[in-house]
């Protein structure tokens, strides 16, 4: 599938169950808003700033270990695709290993799963299908999407993600919950693609820069989880695209941080071990 977006006149490739196709406020009642000090957060801290440091403590804390959920909602069509891995905030770069929806491809074979690396600007995949040999690897440069990869390789850079609240415009306090047996506090908002471009790393500036041309609002409703020490544990993104029907379509990407300090080694492919050859699009197009 892919997804029209009307700003760029391009388009955006989302991850659905026939492949990865390479291509071109949430507010509630109740909670103090943005700018203002809640009580009932620590320190006293506004929600806004807790979220914008929120990036910088997971690159102290340097690694952890990810899990992934990205699911369209298309003309009453919904589709999940469910990845793991871990991520190393420090450099850019992560490991992920992702699982699609169809128990088998056109042809009748069990679809393998896809292997994705993070790399500053680039985005390597095995197992891409479309005519791609097996032991290769497909290298994307994420700062040539239109989305910057928010969504086109089927999960969300966990740090792009993070870094994309350094772009909170507006943000509530919901209370405290247990989320996986951890206290976090939770808090929902909307980020702005544009202002989070400016104020992020060097090594995701340049696709946050692509994806704030590419979509067609910059503010992205969201629903993010810190536990006591600032760290994210849950963060929700829903993205919205026109897709040439009134409807338009839907994409919920979701990421969960855990076992920080894990150690995350990510070994780039070798350039031999590359694909240079044609790669066909998401329904033999």
């Amino acid at each position: 599938m892919v997804v029209q977006d009307r700003r760029s006149g391009g388009a955006v490739a989302v991850a659905t169950a026939a492949g990865l196709a390479l291509g071109a406020g949430l507010l509630t009642s109740g909670c103090t808003t943005d700018g203002a000090v809640a009580d009932d957060t620590p320190a006293g801290t506004a929600p806004s700033v807790a979220l914008r440091q929120s990036a910088d403590t997971l690159m102290r804390g340097a690694t952890s270990q990810v899990r992934t959920t990205l699911e369209t909602i298309s003309g009453g069509t919904r589709v999940a695709i469910r990845g793991a891995g871990h991520y190393d905030y420090r450099r850019g770069t992560g490991r992920l290993r992702l699982v699609l929806p169809e128990p088998a491809g056109p042809d009748g074979r069990v679809r393998e799963p896809i292997t994705e690396i993070f790399a500053p600007g680039a985005l390597y995949m095995k197992n891409r299908g479309a005519g791609v040999p097996a032991d290769k690897w497909v290298r994307v440069d994420t700062t040539a999407l239109s989305d910057g990869n928010l969504v086109t390789g089927g999960a969300t850079d966990p740090l792009a993600a993070a870094e994309l609240l350094r772009g909170t415009r507006r943000a509530t306090y919901e209370g405290e919950e247990l989320l996986h047996g951890v206290r976090v506090r939770h808090y929902r908002g909307t980020a702005d693609i544009g202002v989070a471009a400016g104020a992020a790393s060097k090594r995701t500036k340049p696709s946050l820069t692509a994806a704030e041309k590419g979509f067609t609002t910059d503010a992205v409703p969201f629903e993010a989880y810190l536990d006591e020490a600032g760290r994210l544990r849950k963060l929700q993104y829903r993205f919205s695209f026109a897709n040439g029907s009134p409807r338009g379509t839907d994409v919920t990407s979701t990421l969960s941080y855990s076992g920080f300090g894990t150690k995350a080694p990510v070994e780039l492919p070798r350039r031999a071990d590359i694909y240079t050859g044609r790669i066909a699009a998401a329904g033999g197009r």
